[in-house]
């Protein structure tokens, strides 16, 4: 089977399809697998990624995560510390980046800062729906207003847009694709062994998650914390200020950015997720997301 034949067999979407035949990250991970034996369809399918982000470190969201995995009939099969940095993120969502606001790349950028992430390699059992889809859906929507008693952003936080805590692929081929965007070539052949044996590594999963907490200190997600904080490193503020007003707010931020100042970075994620524009108006993104709806609705 060749990578297009590879690709259609791992997204509901024609046009990603063909974008992903000449994504550099895709064609590692086919190319890798095919050299081990495995089969990138049945690989695809199979497994799925988890990514605990920086906010979820600050969150203290690991344990929380790992026992709602085992609860859902999900199986974690691989774990690795994931250094974050800006060009990891536009990696990550490159083709969807371009309707995010400046704003929010911004506060991405600051929260790449805060720690490094957890990468979880995630198996499930065979249904209609291959694992990525199914722990997409079960996870729930960004938009913390969407989400719904049971998954997985619900049950960890609904903190705002920006500090979702988790992301996972869309489908199939995003599993290649971010596969190769977590793990160079070494890493990914030790992975693949470990995935190899079938055995459990939630509990190297929680290890991970021990050393990533004792670099991190836990902070609290509060609006009025943040904007405390941030008045108390700014000092002079203006005497109409009202901390309850996301005008007055986004304006803070945005002067103690223009003029240099320096402010705390995690209070400043924390607010500026509330005040702050997400995304940028009239813009699609450059491929949609999948659903599970997508991806039934494509099988014949």
């Amino acid at each position: 089977m060749n990578l297009a034949q590879v690709l259609a067999a791992s997204t509901p979407l024609p046009d990603k399809a063909a974008t992903y035949a000449e994504d550099t990250y895709v064609q590692e991970t086919v190319d890798q697998l095919g050299a081990a034996g495995l089969d990138a369809v049945e690989f695809s399918r199979r497994y799925s990624l988890l990514l605990l982000k920086p906010d979820a470190i600050v969150a203290r969201a690991v344990e929380p995560t790992l026992q709602w995995l085992q609860d859902n009939d999900f199986r974690v099969v691989a774990a690795r510390i994931c250094a974050v940095d800006r060009h990891l993120v536009r990696a990550l969502w490159y083709f969807a980046w371009n309707i995010a606001s400046p704003e929010r790349r911004r506060l991405a950028d600051l929260l790449t800062e805060i720690s490094d992430a957890l990468v979880l390699v995630v198996a499930g059992e065979p249904t209609a729906l291959p694992t990525s889809v199914r722990l997409t859906a079960a996870k729930g929507p960004t938009d913390p207003g969407k989400r719904q008693p049971g998954e997985l952003r619900y049950v960890l936080g609904r903190y705002s847009y920006l500090l979702n805590l988790v992301h996972s692929p869309d489908d199939p081929a995003d599993v290649l694709r971010e596969f190769a965007i977590y793990f160079d070539t070494d890493t990914r052949a030790r992975v693949l062994r470990e995935i190899g044996t079938g055995e459990d590594r939630g509990a190297e999963a929680a290890a991970c998650a021990a050393t990533l907490y004792s670099r991190t200190p836990a902070r609290v997600f509060a609006r009025s914390a943040a904007t405390a904080r941030l008045l108390a490193d700014l000092g002079d503020v203006p005497a109409d200020f009202d901390p309850d007003r996301d005008e007055d707010c986004a304006l803070l931020l945005r002067r103690a950015w223009a003029t240099g100042r320096a402010i705390d970075p995690w209070s400043a994620i924390v607010l500026g997720s509330q005040v702050l524009p997400m995304r940028n108006g009239g813009r699609r993104q450059t491929l949609p997301p999948v659903s599970a709806h997508d991806w039934l609705e494509a099988r014949p």
